[in-house]
């Protein structure tokens, strides 16, 4: 059991350094998260993360080449999670 009555080290922050320092331990979960998870994921699940539900629009994204796929067989695509999550990022900053 701690003893409460001796000194403690206390860190103040401000709260933008604060909100920082979560935003960094927020991303540094997520990237140690996606090197555990299949790098190639099937379409439901890439549209799943696009969010979106248009078959079209998503062939769309892959024929232009803005999401990295491989074709294993004449019926079987797979694409590449983080192309994917790349695409995210830079549809977010373009629309800013």
């Amino acid at each position: 059991m701690p003893d409460f009555g001796t000194n403690l080290p206390i860190i103040c922050l401000e709260s933008e350094a604060f909100k920082a320092l979560i935003r960094e331990v927020t991303n540094q979960i997520r990237k140690e998260e996606l090197v555990q998870l299949d790098p190639w994921i099937d379409e439901k699940e890439a549209m799943r993360l696009l969010r979106i539900t248009s078959k079209t629009t998503f062939q769309k994204y892959r024929e232009s080449g803005e999401i990295d796929h491989r074709r294993i067989s004449s019926k079987h695509i797979v694409y590449r999670r983080q192309s994917i999550l790349d695409f995210i990022e830079q549809s977010a900053k373009s629309s800013e």
